[in-house]
C-alpha cells in the first residue's frame, strides 16, 4: 500500500485529496468522506484499511472552500468548538457537488477499475447519503449521518446500492430522526440499514469517546461485504 495525494480540479479552484493504493491496480475506487474534523488521522486510516482490503481509497479536503487542510481531533475543546463552525459554514450542496467532481476524476484514474463508491462518516454519512441519490457513484455507505431525516424526499433518487449505519443512542440523531429515517427507506429496494442498539454517536471512530470496538468491526464488515458485492 502506498499513499499519495491527488489534486481535484473544479471550474471554481482545485483542492487536495489523500490517496492509499492497493497492492494491486487497477481496483475498484471509494471516495472517503470526512467528519468534520478534516482530513485527519482516523480519515487517513480508514483509507488506508481500504486500501490494505484491495481498493483505491481517496479522502478528499471538502473544506477547502472555508480552510484547505484541516486536520484536527476530537480530543479538545477547542477543536471541538473549530469543527463546528467548519460544520455550520459548510454547504452541504457544494459539498456533494465537490464530491462528485472527485469521482469523476477518480473513475478516469488509471489506477481505478472503473468502479466509484463512496463511504462517508458523521456530517460525511449525510454527505453518503446525498451522493447516492445525486452522483453516479456505484454503491454508498452512510455511517450514523446527520440530517438524513430532513431530506428523504431524495430517495426516489437512489438508484443504486446504499447501507446505512445507525446508533440507536445516537445524541445527534434523536430517536424521531431514527424513525423517520427507517419509515422512508427501509422499504427501499437499493438501501439496507443495519442499527446498533446501545451505541451512541461516532461508535466506529477509534479514539473516539464512544468507540465500540465489537460493533466497529461488525459495521465495517458489513460495509467491507457490501463493497464486494456492488464494486466487483
Amino acid at each position: 500500500m502506498a499513499a499519495e495525494t491527488m489534486t481535484i480540479t473544479t471550474p471554481d479552484g482545485s483542492f487536495s485529496a489523500y490517496v492509499a493504493k492497493p497492492a494491486k491496480t487497477p481496483a475498484p475506487a471509494i471516495v472517503v468522506i470526512q467528519e468534520i474534523f478534516g482530513v485527519n488521522a482516523v480519515m487517513r486510516g480508514i483509507a488506508d484499511d481500504l486500501a490494505a482490503a484491495g481498493y483505491l481509497a481517496v479522502c478528499p479536503d471538502l473544506f477547502w472552500r472555508i480552510e484547505p487542510g484541516i486536520d484536527i481531533t476530537d480530543q479538545s475543546e477547542a477543536e471541538w468548538k473549530k469543527a463546528f463552525e467548519l460544520y455550520n459554514a459548510f454547504d452541504v450542496d457544494q459539498g456533494v457537488r465537490d464530491i462528485r467532481a472527485v469521482i469523476d476524476q477518480v473513475r478516469k484514474d488509471p489506477a481505478c477499475s472503473g468502479k466509484v463508491g463512496a463511504v462517508g462518516f458523521c456530517l460525511g454519512g449525510l454527505l453518503a447519503f446525498l451522493t447516492a441519490a445525486r452522483t453516479d457513484a456505484d454503491a454508498s455507505v452512510g455511517y450514523y449521518g446527520v440530517g438524513i431525516e430532513a431530506r428523504t424526499g431524495e430517495a426516489d433518487k437512489l438508484a443504486r446500492p446504499l447501507l446505512l449505519h445507525i446508533a440507536e443512542e445516537d445524541q445527534f440523531v434523536p430517536k424521531e430522526a431514527q424513525a423517520l429515517i427507517k419509515q422512508a427507506l427501509g422499504n427501499h429496494p437499493q438501501v439496507e440499514i443495519f442499527s446498533y442498539p446501545g451505541r451512541d454517536h461516532a461508535f466506529a471512530r477509534k479514539g473516539g469517546e464512544h468507540y465500540h470496538a465489537a460493533d466497529a468491526e461488525t459495521a465495517n464488515t458489513r460495509t467491507l461485504a457490501f463493497f464486494n458485492k456492488a464494486l466487483a
